[in-house]
């Protein structure tokens, strides 16, 4: 058995969901599909695919042996390409993950740009704040805000975000104006963000040239999602700290309007990380580099 072509063969009738389609995008004779998976099962001996009339369905060894199997292909296409002109166009999977807020306003609305330089590319997008396990998960590489605290990732800093802070007009006619970064401890609210790594509420820092003032506000709410923070805020719930950037076209509407104005908040630094086991390929070259001229101008 050519164990190669068998896990090619496996992985295209995963990703068409049946052995037929297999064999139409391959050019193979369905029974030559059907024969390699199960001689790949038998030399695995283990059970990957559960098959019925019309479709099938990885098992639980099947899932765990599509993914490392996918990689193993992704690599052995990337050392090809690097030991040929398709250095120049590189190809393959490639898992990334990142914040909502970035992928919906950053990343997505630039994505054509991007394939039209790298048509052979195929982006894998998990969007979320969320903690994410790279290594099981085969995550490529994630764009990240904030202080890294996992040092078993390599981060590259692609930029800056610039914070400052608002409320909604129904906020302000309810609570009024707040006068100090104080005043979010006592009679006026926030809402909360709640830190993936440290399940804590993220504190809120200030700075007027004079003195720094950090602060855990009341709250009524918190949240653990970028989108869902910004939209908390748009109705009314409380005082947020948000990247000038992502509001933009709710303060040309009126939707949001700037507090403590005197007062800013220090830069975010912007990383794109990769777990230090994961060969950094082409593909995640020429992406980040992408990427981080997209990010460049935010700050």
């Amino acid at each position: 058995m050519d164990q190669l072509s068998a896990m090619r063969v496996f992985t295209r009738v995963v990703e068409t969901g049946n052995f037929s389609r297999a064999a139409t995008a391959l050019n193979m004779p369905k029974t030559t599909v059907t024969n390699m998976v199960q001689a790949l099962e038998a030399h695995l001996q283990t059970t990957l695919l559960n098959r019925t009339t019309r479709r099938v369905m990885l098992t639980t060894d099947g899932a765990l042996y599509y993914e490392r199997a996918s990689q193993i292909l992704s690599e052995i296409e990337e050392l090809d390409g690097s030991m040929s002109s398709a250095q120049v166009q590189p190809s393959g999977r490639l898992r990334v993950e990142m914040a909502g807020v970035f992928a919906d306003l950053v990343v997505i609305p630039h994505l054509c740009e991007f394939y039209q330089r790298y048509p052979q590319i195929r982006l894998d997008l998990g969007v979320g704040d969320r903690l994410v396990d790279y290594i099981a998960e085969n995550v490529d590489c994630a764009l990240r805000v904030g202080v890294l605290r996992d040092q078993s990732l390599i981060a590259r800093k692609v930029g800056e975000l610039r914070f400052e802070t608002f409320a909604s007009p129904f906020y302000i006619q309810n609570f009024g104006m707040p006068q100090e970064p104080e005043d979010l401890e006592n009679g006026h609210y926030s809402v909360g963000y709640l830190n993936a790594t440290t399940g804590q509420i993220m504190p809120a820092s200030f700075d007027n040239g004079v003195r720094s003032v950090e602060l855990t506000p009341n709250y009524v709410v918190s949240v653990n999602d970028s989108r869902t923070y910004l939209n908390a805020a748009l109705a009314g719930m409380g005082i947020v700290q948000l990247p000038v950037f992502m509001v933009k076209d709710h303060l040309a509407r009126g939707e949001l309007v700037p507090v403590l104005s005197q007062w800013r908040r220090d830069p975010m630094p912007i990383y794109v990380v990769y777990p230090q086991t994961r060969h950094v390929t082409n593909k995640v070259r020429v992406f980040v580099d992408w990427l981080a001229k997209l990010v460049h101008g935010l700050v």
